[in-house]
Order: C-alpha cells, then sequence, then structure tokens
C-alpha cells in the first residue's frame, strides 16, 4: 500500500507541536474587524492550540503523516 498524502491545504494551516497538540490561527479574523469587540480582536491574535476534539479530527483525516 502506498504511503498517504498530507492534505497541503493543512500543511499550511496547523502545526503539531511536540507534545502532540495541534496549533492553528484563530478563527474570525479575515473580515469585518468593525464589529468585532477589542477583546476579540485581541484575543484572536496569533496561534491558538486546538481542543482535543477538534485537534483528533486534523490530525486523523488531514495530517495522517504527522
Amino acid at each position: 500500500m502506498p504511503k498517504l498524502k498530507t492534505k497541503s491545504g493543512a500543511k499550511k494551516r496547523f502545526k503539531v507541536t511536540a507534545s502532540g497538540h495541534v496549533k492553528a490561527q484563530a478563527a474570525g479574523k479575515r473580515h469585518g474587524m468593525v464589529k468585532r469587540t477589542q477583546k476579540m480582536k485581541r484575543n484572536a491574535r496569533g496561534n491558538m492550540v486546538l481542543n482535543d476534539s477538534d485537534a483528533r479530527i486534523v490530525l486523523k483525516n488531514f495530517l495522517r503523516n504527522a
């Protein structure tokens, strides 16, 4: 059986830490910043660690080689 390829879109969006957690950008910062609160904009900066249930989905379906 051949090797499974990693989804190329997922390679650019997610990183797996040394302890196995999945890091990703915070959602909701693409457009429409006028209606967001300052607290939401501040908290959505940088990277965040995904929830365990979301991380399991990402690892299983998109980052098979990680």
